[in-house]
């Protein structure tokens, strides 16, 4: 119903038309499908529904050359780095003339540069590759090791589960459609999951690199660097968490400052004053949230807005230090929290950015679902654990801590059967026991009248 509501709401020849009327038969399809599947959740609806709704709108989007404007963006900004030595275009006039993105984005652009016009070619096409192995990574770096479930079929259960759950998340709507327009928010997101991954293994070096690569793309990755510096603080000590600090912002420093100081007004006025509405060119990012209502309602209303989004942050940091999150889960509950917050009120924002809370909120839950999915180690011992228990108990009192009285002979055998929780082991350790402290009491009686006669 989303895409539908999407392809006729949408104005006629724009990406988001095509997307919303082709995504709403591939979710009929998947919707056919899962009807007549008798396991919830199956993979097969989730192929459909993530083919329909973002593979077949995403190809046809490619041939005729229709895409979102951040496409030709990012496209522009590679020319421009390698032209000029900025991806920022000095003096913007007009909304396509601005690049609010940082330096690493234009990366995406540089198959267009060297390639021309050709459908694959285009940064779009890149977004998806990104977003794609990072989500991979994602699901590899947790379902990795040789204790996984298997099923049957010999394959790892947690493997097929995390393949699964994320085809199903790329078929929510949310995601497919940034995915087939040319959205620059997934490669970002897919990081972050793989960030969160590492995290969770407790590999802090690797989550640093990999949460420094999504701060250089855009800045919505930013206030990541934080929540996982604190887990990582809970979980693993402060040497990890300043391990991945150091890695993160060493990489966005260095990505950064190069643009900083080649241009620094270019760099000002596309990623700072741009994205927060600041600047005499209005951003096309509008949307009727509370950042964008107070600028319209009330004087001053840029400068509110900025205050309210300072407040929230410095919030979001005392929650660290209060309270950090103790698991990936709720780094993630609190990063969604922390987005959420500066979407809300940004001046300049769209709500094709709810990918972001959406996603930390789903993925997490989906990953320790995955991490739970092992198996516990059986017990070595073949013996029942209550007969365990009682040969252990009888080894543990067979030996005194002080020499004793020569025993009675032990009974027979045949004496009487054993108690139906004793089984035959137990009752010969219980007896063998007996008759060497028989031997030993009479050799320390044979000690001790040594003793006195040397006396």
């Amino acid at each position: 119903m989303s895409a539908l509501v999407v392809g006729l709401a949408s104005p006629d020849h724009t990406s988001q038309k095509v997307w919303g009327l082709v995504g709403a038969a591939g979710y009929a399809c998947a919707a056919l499908v899962a009807a007549r599947s008798s396991t919830p959740w199956a993979r097969t609806p989730a192929v459909v529904a993530a083919t329909g709704a973002a593979a077949i709108p995403l190809l046809y989007l490619s041939v005729i050359g229709r895409a979102q404007m951040e496409v030709g963006v990012v496209e522009r900004a590679a020319d421009l780095l390698f032209s000029t030595g900025t991806p920022y275009n000095p003096a913007p006039h007009a909304v396509r003339d601005f690049n609010p993105y940082l330096p690493g984005m234009a990366l995406f652009g540089i198959p267009h540069l060297l390639f021309g016009d050709t459908p694959f070619a285009g940064a779009r096409v890149w977004f998806l590759v990104g977003f794609l192995a990072a989500v991979a990574g994602a699901v590899r770096v947790l379902t990795s090791g040789g204790d996984l479930a298997t099923e049957p079929s010999g394959t790892a259960r947690g493997a097929a589960a995390g393949v699964t759950g994320a085809v199903w998340l790329i078929a929510c709507p949310v995601v497919a459609l940034p995915l087939s327009i040319g959205g620059v928010d997934p490669p970002v997101i897919g990081l972050l999951c793989l960030a969160l991954a590492f995290t969770q293994r407790g590999r802090a070096g690797r989550a640093g690199l990999v949460v420094g690569v999504a701060a250089v793309l855009k800045w919505t990755a930013w206030p990541a660097i934080p929540v996982i510096v604190a887990v990582l603080a809970v979980r693993s000590g402060r040497r990890a968490a300043f391990r991945c600090a150091a890695a993160a912002t060493g990489l966005v420093a260095l990505a950064i400052t190069p643009a900083v100081l080649v241009d620094t007004s270019a760099f000002y006025q596309n990623v700072v004053l741009y994205p927060l509405g600041l600047g005499p060119t209005a951003s096309s990012a509008q949307s009727p949230l509370l950042g964008h209502l107070i600028v319209l309602l009330l004087p001053h209303g840029k400068a509110v807005t900025t205050a309210l989004i300072a407040l929230s942050a410095v919030g979001m940091g005392a929650s660290l230090l209060v309270r950090p999150p103790r698991s990936t889960v709720a780094a993630a509950d609190r990063l969604a929290l922390g987005l959420l917050l500066a979407i809300a009120l940004s001046p300049a924002t769209r709500i094709g950015y709810a990918i972001y809370p959406i996603f930390l909120i789903a993925w997490p839950r989906f990953t320790a679902r995955l991490s739970a999915d092992r198996p516990a180690t059986p017990p070595a011992a073949s013996e029942p654990p209550h007969q365990r228990r009682t040969v252990a108990s009888h080894l543990r009192t067979a030996t005194p801590a002080t020499p004793a009285t020569p025993a009675a002979p032990a009974a027979p055998a045949t004496a009487g059967p054993l108690p139906p929780h004793r089984s035959p082991a137990g009752r010969d350790a219980r007896r063998r026991p007996r008759r060497q402290d028989h031997e030993s009491g009479a050799r320390h009686s044979v000690g001790a009248d040594d003793s006195r006669r040397a006396g």
